[in-house]
């Protein structure tokens, strides 16, 4: 799954990943500098192979490269946030 392409759709406010035509996917919502990442959704026959993982770090480094404040209500990716505050 190392080979997997995350692909970034700012006009539908997510980042995907196509694997076989079966998509993952982390949405988000962006409210002029403050962007929430909502939800994270790998299909069950997916799951385990780390792509949750690799959307997250994807729309994460994005987000502050993008110089954003982040913040999740999503409790996948609100992990990631408490693990970097760390």
């Amino acid at each position: 799954m190392s080979d997997s392409m995350v692909v970034h759709h700012p006009e539908q406010c997510c980042f995907t990943i196509d694997t076989d035509g079966t998509e993952s996917i982390l949405q988000y919502q962006l409210h002029g500098q403050q962007i929430d990442f909502t939800r994270t959704f790998v299909p069950a026959e997916l799951r385990g192979k780390g792509l949750a993982e690799k959307l997250v770090r994807h729309g994460l480094a994005w987000a502050r490269a993008e110089r954003l404040n982040i913040s999740a209500s999503c409790w996948y990716v609100a992990r990631f946030l408490t693990a970097a505050a760390r």
